[in-house]
């Protein structure tokens, strides 16, 4: 099999994937497609095509609708669990928070790349490497579900892990050798692989090592840097890299796979794939309404009896003089229920991306709603973003566990429990905030010794009423502050009543 061949998965699902490209890229992606997403009408000429597109408009409900998703799981920033002390573990894991792909992005900021490529297109890739040469740290590098072209899961020493990843990228000549205006760019495959011991079966316990082969489309017989070239080009080995950590290969692939419902290397449908089929059919419609009403919308005068020769103009200061008896004039107007279809046509399609999703394009309810009533009619959108939030948090703590992996001397990654490393990203999509009855009912439980204090906080801070950025002993810190400020050395006592049905022995507690 060669190394450019793809897996049956990518095969199926690259079409849906270049789709949403195009549609979430917005009106000039989608018209420059032509005929894949609008067809050509009977006996129409290139001229006739082009002037039938230009007249249509691209109203993207969809990209509005991921945008809307993006921005409600990212109205509170992620958090990061990380190590505690001064150790390199915890600093290595603070510079890879502040900058995980040695570019300058942020982890929060590569969680919300990350969120908004699973839902345009519902699948995403990480690797975790090590730069060995400059910093000697570990660095995520993010690739596009058009980039995973194969992969291949196997039972190894007793667990289904990843066996081979096929990523696709693009290289550049070196720096000394290329022109610095215009850098030849050389197609490469990076090959990902566990490879067994010499010797050994695949099914025996053994200790298998990760490999990294590079290919690149070269000119046959030709160096990497002349790919330029004429002539016959093939996918040509180009380096063969084993990578070490503490001194032995890693038993591993460092690579993890993030979806809309989990981090499993399965190709999942994505998440705003109705949408966007309702949506170019709604561009499809509207390019018909506006061809019809380009030919039927415009009075157009006609004439009978008037000489041929006579040059008529039309307005208030030019009259139509026939000699001829029973000539006439009129205008020729379109009058039916023709363009009203599409038009109610183009109206469900709008109301149909409503119920699939796009709740923020729905008109408005004039009369009131309770936060009951919201959060139920939101009940779909919340369900999406919850899989999609839970999702991504679970492979970005897996993320975390292979950068805590490369700074430790863990046997795997997976012993590096939750204790230690774990992101989560927000679910929490009410827009009502915590009430005034739930804000007495949570102090009254901690007075009552209930919850702890730090929960209470916690929950404070998850219902907006503390600010996100605020830790515990801060928000303790101020509120001591501002007792002294007050005069007041410690809180007064304050005296709850828990009762519980049927109790009638209920004793008051006094909390500080």
């Amino acid at each position: 099999m060669p190394v450019q061949s793809t897996h049956l998965d990518y095969d199926a699902n690259v079409a849906a994937w270049q789709r949403a490209r195009d549609v979430f890229a917005g009106e000039d992606a989608i018209k420059a497609a032509r005929e894949k997403y609008l067809p050509r009408l009977d006996c129409q000429d290139d001229a006739e095509y082009l002037a039938y597109i230009n007249r249509t408009s691209f109203f993207n409900a969809s990209a509005r609708t991921a945008d809307g998703f993006v921005g409600l799981i990212f109205r509170r920033e992620p958090t990061f669990k990380l190590p505690d002390g001064n150790n390199g573990v915890a600093a290595a894991l603070t510079e890879f928070v502040e900058d995980a792909d040695m570019l300058g992005t942020s982890l929060s900021a590569f969680s919300k790349n990350l969120v908004t490529e699973i839902i345009n297109v519902g699948r995403a890739g990480t690797l975790i490497d090590w730069n060995q040469e400059t910093e000697q740290r570990a660095y995520a590098v993010a690739y596009a579900a058009e980039d995973i072209i194969n992969w291949h899961t196997e039972r190894v020493n007793g667990r289904n892990v990843l066996s081979l990843v096929v990523l696709k990228e693009i290289s550049q000549t070196p720096v000394a050798e290329a022109d610095p205006f215009d850098p030849d760019e050389i197609q490469q495959l990076r090959v990902l692989k566990l490879v067994p011991p010499q010797g050994v079966t695949d099914n025996a316990k053994a200790d298998w090592s990760y490999q990294v082969e590079k290919w690149q489309f070269v000119s046959d017989g030709q160096s990497p840097n002349a790919a330029r070239n004429r002539g016959k080009k093939k996918w040509k080995l180009v380096d063969t890299v084993t990578p070490l950590r503490l001194g032995k290969p890693l038993p591993l692939i460092p690579f993890v796979f993030h979806g809309p419902r989990d981090s499993l290397p399965d190709v999942d449908k994505i998440p705003l794939a109705d949408i966007i089929a309702v949506n170019l059919d709604h561009y499809r419609l509207n390019a018909d309404y506006k061809h019809g009403m380009h030919f039927t919308a415009l009075p157009t005068a006609w004439v009978s009896g008037f000489d041929k020769n006579s040059s008529l103009r039309i307005g208030s200061s030019t009259a139509w003089v026939a000699e001829t008896p029973g000539a006439t004039a009129g205008y020729l107007e379109f009058h039916g229920q023709g363009l009203s279809t599409f038009e109610r046509a183009m109206d469900r399609d709008e109301q149909l991306m409503a119920v699939l999703g796009t709740r923020m394009l729905e008109s408005r309810k004039r009369v009131g709603e309770t936060a009951a009533a919201i959060e139920l009619r939101q009940s779909g959108e919340n369900s999406i973003l919850n899989t999609v939030s839970f999702s991504i948090s679970a492979s970005l703590t897996q993320v975390l566990r292979w950068v805590y992996w490369w700074n430790s001397t863990e046997p795997i990654p997976d012993a590096i429990g939750p204790d230690l490393v774990l992101a989560s990203l927000n679910n929490d999509f009410s827009i009502t905030g915590m009430s005034a009855l739930e804000i007495t009912a949570l102090v009254a439980a901690w007075q009552a010794g209930a919850i702890s204090q730090a929960t209470m906080l916690d929950l404070f801070r998850a219902g907006e009423v503390i600010a996100p950025g605020r830790t515990n002993d801060e928000e303790i810190n101020l509120l001591t502050s501002e007792k002294v400020r007050a005069g007041l050395a410690t809180i007064p006592p304050v005296t709850v009543t828990p009762t519980a049905p049927g109790d009638v022995n209920a004793k008051p507690v006094t909390a500080n």
